[in-house]
């Protein structure tokens, strides 16, 4: 015993002095860095290509601010002008005008249909926030279904809207960390393939839950790309019934409406290796859909790597009305606070939305508050405000609305008041909302878009719709094919005033199709916007929507 009392001492003294050690650094080492890590953040990733965004971007420092205190005034659409806006106070009621429309003309009718795509990360994982911001625009403006859903998805077991299981044997590719797919991404941002297997196919199965306006699987349809492929077949398992229809791989993108109304259903992919499959839609073609598209991890940035030719494809058959972006908890933590760089990548991943889904209205809503742990106090993380503020630069840049989701919570220190209260509105990882914050974050969008809808409607009254003006012809091809370091033009401070404007030209009706015979309805082009030399292609307009041009969608989900 005696022998080991020298290197007891030794090791005693070690530890000792690495105590004291860590306590002297943590006294000069910046707090953030030494935080204790709070709750659970298994959610909380990065994608690959925001990763590489803040490498090119290194530690640049930020551009001077040329929209603080800046007023934004807009020009007449349908009509129809919104006062003028403060940078601070900015959300951009005039670039929903087209949306407002579309819903005016469906609340007042009942005919036709509105659809959104919700594109998100984790706050939106499992259909938290949008599947009550689903139900409350169902509930006042009608539609059946839970929309469009992948084959395969990460969030499936946690996801209450709707039963969904598949087969070990399906193989993804993601945007978010793919650059190159075998076939390209579906709308949401996944392509998949079921691996061969002749004893064992790939499956997928699909129940309704008892809930609200999803109760049941409307025309459920599945989406599929192109492929060589001539022997594939499915087969459906409906009840009592069995089905086997064959797949036709031919066009970049094709449908396959199964039956008219399930409760849930199986199917089997046989012999369908190297097809590509997306996912399925279930909606009964009236009234408001919804799309979730989240993915955990996700910037926003891997959204401009959409397939151009394959998501006007997806426009023609189930016609976007409007693309919702919210994003931001994975943009806080790659650790400065500099974000410059994340509004110019933005503005082009909306001008390359505007590509894919010609005439489409923008909405970005910003990052929610988040805690981090400071010394021993949970405080608001020191970069939410300035990923807020970038978010609403580059939708001011875009021409796109904007709700501050941040300031909607209640500002500083709300995350806390959120998790702490009760019953609460938050987990303990003070970053995520549980089902209860996020219906009442569902209440606050809902909120904002109702506000800027009713204000809509008082603007609009009953008059008759003006012509729109010629559209502006497109400057000549660029000189080059690098971009610029900003696609948009950068808005003037307060003299002269900043004018945006979204002028469509008239749209011809479309005709209605037999019932019989569904094709797909191809959105009208529209005229292009100018844009700086060597930008990405400037943004289409929408054609003018009025009740004599708003037609019931014909059902192009079953066209083959």
């Amino acid at each position: 015993m005696s022998e080991n009392k020298p290197y007891f001492f030794k090791s005693y003294a070690i530890v000792v002095i690495s105590v004291i050690a860590m306590l002297f650094f943590k006294s000069i080492l910046p707090e953030k860095i030494l935080t204790e890590t709070t709750g659970n953040t298994k959610n909380v990733a990065v994608d690959s290509l925001m990763l590489e965004a803040v490498q090119e971007a290194g530690d640049t420092v930020a551009e001077k601010d040329t929209l603080s205190n800046t007023k934004i005034t807009f020009e007449e659409t349908y009509g129809v002008k919104f006062p003028p806006e403060s940078f601070e106070n900015y959300k951009g009621y005039q670039h929903l005008i087209r949306f407002y429309e579309k819903l005016m003309q469906l609340e007042k009718t009942g005919q036709g249909n509105v659809r959104i795509a919700y594109f998100g990360d984790s706050m939106t994982d499992g259909d938290m926030i949008v599947k009550d911001l689903r139900t409350s625009l169902q509930a006042r403006f009608g539609g059946e279904g839970v929309g469009f859903v992948s084959i395969a998805s990460e969030s499936a077991p946690s996801r209450n809207t709707i039963t969904h299981q598949f087969a070990s044997n399906w193989k993804t590719q993601s945007y978010l960390n793919v650059k190159s797919p075998t076939k390209p991404f579906g709308v949401n941002g996944r392509v998949f393939f079921a691996k061969h297997d002749s004893l064992n196919p790939a499956w997928v199965k699909y129940k309704a839950v008892n809930f609200g306006h999803i109760s049941s699987l409307p025309s459920p349809t599945l989406f599929y790309g192109r492929s060589g492929n001539t022997q594939a077949t499915i087969r459906v398992y409906a009840g009592n019934d069995t089905i086997t229809k064959k797949l036709n791989p031919s066009g970049t993108l094709n449908t396959l409406k199964l039956g008219d109304n399930y409760k849930s259903f199986k199917a089997d992919f046989i012999k369908s290796d190297s097809i590509p499959f997306y996912g399925f839609s279930f909606d009964d073609g009236r009234g408001v859909h919804v799309d979730n598209f989240s993915t955990r991890g996700n910037s926003g940035i891997p959204n401009g790597s959409f397939n151009t030719a394959l998501m006007k494809a997806f426009n023609d058959k189930l016609g976007y009305d409007l693309i919702v972006l919210q994003y931001g908890t994975n943009i806080l933590n790659n650790g400065s606070l500099k974000y410059t760089w994340y509004e110019k990548r933005m503005e082009k991943v909306v001008a390359h939305l505007r590509e894919c889904f010609p005439g489409v209205t923008i909405l970005v809503i910003s990052t929610a508050d988040k805690s981090t742990k400071y010394g021993t106090e949970m405080k608001t993380d020191s970069a939410v405000v300035p990923v807020a503020l970038a978010q609403k630069r580059y939708a001011v840049k875009s021409e796109a609305s904007y709700i501050n989701l941040y300031s909607l919570m209640g500002g500083d220190g709300s995350m806390v008041k959120w998790v702490e209260q009760d019953p609460a509105l938050a987990n303990k990882d003070y970053t995520h909302f549980n089902f209860r914050g996020s219906k009442k974050v569902s209440d606050l969008i809902y909120g904002q878009l109702n506000e800027g809808y009713e204000k809509y409607k008082k603007l609009r009254g009953g008059k008759t719709l003006p012509p729109d003006p010629e559209p502006v012809a497109p400057l000549p091809a660029p000189v080059t094919t690098k971009p610029a370091a900003d696609s948009f033009k950068t808005v003037a401070p307060v003299s002269p005033p900043v004018k945006t404007t979204s002028q469509f030209p008239a749209a011809t009706p479309i005709k209605q199709l037999p019932a019989k015979t569904p094709q797909p309805v191809t959105k009208p082009a529209q005229a292009t916007r100018q844009t700086p030399v060597g930008t990405a292609k400037p943004a289409e307009k929408k054609p003018e929507v009025t009740p004599q041009t708003i037609t019931t969608k014909a059902d192009t989900t079953s066209a083959q």
